[in-house]
C-alpha cells in the first residue's frame, strides 16, 4: 500500500498556483497490518492441526507380519503395527501396539497375514500343543459368535432315550475348549446340513477325550460358547 506526501510550493506574486508534486511511499515490513496478518495465519493452522489430531479416533494394535501357525512361538519380529478404529466391544479385544509379549507366548490358532491380533490368539509360555477335534455341528446347533479364538462347551443329545429316561438328556462332552478354526465351506449354493468346527483339547486329557469322542459319535452335537 502507497501513501502520498504532498509540498507546498510558494505562490509567486502575480503567478498562477502551481499543483503540489505528489510522490509514493511503500510501508515497510514493520506495518502493524502486516504483522497481524502474520499472527492470524499462525493460529489458524495451530487450530486446524489441533481438530484433525482430535478427529483421529484410530488406535494402534499389532497384526501378523507373516503367516503364523499355531503352536508356533511368538516373536516381536512376527508382528507389526497397525492403525485400526475399534468402536463397542472390540475396542479392548486386540493387542494394542507396544504391548510387551510374554516369553515363550504361543500362538493358539493361525493367523493369516496382515490378520489383526486377538488377546485369545495369544497363549502363554507353558501351553502346549492342543490336539485338534473336528466336530460336524447342525447350523441351528452352532452360535453365529462362534469364530476361531472363542471358547466353547461341547454338548451331545443322544440319538437313542437311554432305558429308564422319558426323553434325552444332553451331556457335557468337552467343557471349556478353544475354537481353532472355523472353515468355510465351498461356494455351493445348495443349503449345507452341518458345518465344521475344529476345537483344541489339552494333550494331557486323552482319557477324556477317548470318552468325549465316543458320545459325539452317538449323539446331536450342540456348542454354547462362553462370553468373553
Amino acid at each position: 500500500m502507497t501513501t502520498t506526501r504532498s509540498t507546498a510550493a510558494p505562490a509567486a506574486s502575480g503567478t498562477i498556483p502551481v499543483p503540489a508534486a505528489t510522490r509514493g511511499s511503500t510501508r515497510g515490513w514493520r506495518d502493524p497490518r502486516l504483522a497481524a496478518g502474520i499472527v492470524i495465519v499462525a493460529v489458524c493452522v495451530l487450530l486446524g492441526s489441533r481438530i484433525l489430531a482430535g478427529a483421529d479416533d484410530t488406535v494402534a494394535v499389532w497384526s501378523a507380519r507373516h503367516d503364523l501357525t499355531a503352536g508356533s512361538v511368538l516373536a516381536r519380529s512376527d508382528l507389526e503395527p497397525v492403525r485400526v478404529r475399534l468402536t463397542g466391544a472390540s475396542a479392548g479385544r486386540y493387542l494394542p501396539a507396544g504391548s510387551p509379549l510374554v516369553p515363550g507366548s504361543r500362538v493358539a490358532h493361525d493367523l493369516a497375514a496382515g490378520e489383526l491380533l486377538a488377546r485369545s490368539a495369544v497363549a502363554s509360555g507353558t501351553s502346549r500343543r492342543l490336539v485338534e477335534v473336528p466336530l460336524s455341528v447342525a447350523p441351528d446347533d452352532l452360535p453365529a459368535s462362534v469364530h476361531r479364538g472363542a471358547t466353547v462347551d461341547v454338548w451331545v443329545t443322544p440319538k437313542v432315550v437311554p432305558a429308564g429316561e422319558d426323553r434325552p438328556r444332553a451331556r457335557l462332552a468337552l467343557e471349556g475348549v478353544v475354537v481353532v478354526g472355523v472353515p468355510h465351506g465351498g461356494d455351493s449354493l445348495a443349503p449345507r446340513t452341518t458345518q465344521q468346527v475344529i476345537v483344541g483339547v489339552e494333550p494331557g486329557a486323552s482319557a477324556d477325550l477317548a470318552d468325549a469322542l465316543g458320545q459325539l459319535a452317538d449323539g446331536r452335537v450342540v456348542l454354547t460358547r462362553r462370553a468373553g
